[in-house]
């Protein structure tokens, strides 16, 4: 069956009733972490909430006051997930996000004129699509797209979009003849008919489940940002429709009257200003190494001159690197002594190396690990890496003290 949000897309609110509500959960990934939802599943007479599907992601919206979190389609149902459970038969009002919504449909409808296009001018088919939050890619099957072929069909479909082409849904049986001309990836396995058709006049005919505008200048304008490679003898062409375009402007914008005021310069000019800075602090960086190299020697060179010194060194630099460190431990005479280092701020993290005795670093080596809640890993007489934390550096660095000292009299009591 066709949902009401697929045969009006631009309908904002719809009265239907309830007709089951059940216990569900809901698996979903916010900032990188797993989380499970509990809530209910509710199936409706009909909806205006588009359930997931052919590229395209759900719409959210409420029923009655309860937010719609997720909808997907399971054969010809749409299953609502919500927070609050509702009655069965009862009577409710759904309201769709209508920002999200029209930005799903200009991104649809301007991915189904690219791709109609791409097919004309180049005879490039389209493999597969992806809607992003922030910009869409569409997989096209060549290896390559040149600029030129790219700013060509900007300009086309474009043009379709100033011609204000309609675009038209029709409803076909499956077993409608017209149904195997019409331009498709496949149908799924369950589905239960009729066939939906999107049509742009005199551009493309195409079965498609998804929400669409229905006139090509909804859709505004079109921007192709440009190509990627994609997967073996691919190419993702990236785009942005309509008020994806209007927001990109703006940020960009944004940044560029941040930059003139950063570079103190027009924005015709910021390229060159940045390549300039970018020339200065290569030189800054060479310097600073040579700085640090020239500290590194000095401070081993002090430490084999002072006749006090024992089998133990240790040494905290804020501002120091790897290179510091390592042109330390190399300039120390590790077979007998025992090197600790780290660089970074005091509790914050930073990074480590310990070099020694190959059998005394492999000993303490997970220790290290443990007590800078760090990763890291060793051979030869050398461990280094990262710590999460420097707190425990002091506490460390006794230990480290005494296990030189422990060892030193094992092998005296071994060799008197």
């Amino acid at each position: 069956m066709a949902f009401q949000c697929q045969r009006e897309c631009y309908m904002k609110e719809f009265t239907t009733s309830v007709v089951s509500c059940c216990a569900a959960e809901l698996k979903q990934e916010i900032n990188g972490k797993k989380q499970t939802l509990k809530g209910f599943n509710v199936k409706l007479q009909d909806t205006i909430l588009f359930p997931e599907g052919g590229g395209q992601p759900d719409d959210h919206g409420l029923i009655g006051d309860v937010p719609v979190l997720r909808v997907t389609r399971q054969g010809p149902d749409a299953v609502h997930f919500v927070s609050s459970p509702l009655e069965e038969g009862q009577e409710v009002l759904v309201k769709v996000d209508w920002e999200r919504r029209f930005d799903h449909m200009q991104q649809h409808t301007g991915q189904h004129l690219i791709t109609a296009l791409a097919i004309t001018m180049f005879g490039y088919e389209t493999t597969s699509w992806e809607m992003g939050r922030q910009r869409s890619n569409i997989e096209l099957d060549t290896p390559t797209l040149k600029p030129a072929q790219i700013q060509s069909l900007e300009d086309a479909v474009n043009e379709k979009i100033r011609a204000h082409k309609p675009v038209t849904v029709q409803l076909l049986p499956l077993d409608d003849p017209s149904v195997e001309k019409v331009r498709s990836r496949g149908l799924p396995e369950d589905i239960a008919g009729p066939i939906r058709v999107i049509d742009i006049e005199g551009v493309d005919t195409n079965m498609c489940c998804g929400t669409h505008v229905a006139n090509l200048s909804d859709l505004q304008v079109i921007k192709l940002l440009g190509s990627e490679k994609g997967k073996k003898g691919k190419t993702n062409l990236i785009f942005l429709t309509g008020n994806r375009v209007l927001k990109y402007a703006e940020k960009s914008h944004s940044t560029e009257r941040s930059l003139v005021s950063l570079l103190k310069t027009g924005a015709d000019d910021h390229v060159e200003a940045v390549e300039k800075l970018q020339k200065s602090v290569k030189l800054l960086h060479k310097s600073h190494l040579t700085l640090l190299r020239d500290m590194a020697l000095l401070i081993v060179q002090n430490f084999k001159s002072n006749p006090q010194r024992g089998n133990f060194f240790s040494l905290h630099k804020k501002e120091g690197d790897n290179d510091f460190m390592n042109i330390i431990a190399n300039e120390m005479d590790t077979e007998e002594t025992l090197v600790f280092l780290t660089v970074g701020e005091e509790k914050g993290p930073g990074l480590f190396v310990l070099a020694g005795p190959s059998d005394l670093v492999t000993k303490m080596g997970p220790r290290v690990l443990e007590m800078l809640q760090g990763k890291g890993a060793g051979k030869n007489g050398r461990f280094q890496g990262k710590a999460n934390s420097l707190a425990r550096r002091g506490e460390l660095e006794a230990l480290l003290q005494q296990q030189c000292k422990q060892t030193t009299e094992e092998e005296t009591q071994e060799h008197p």
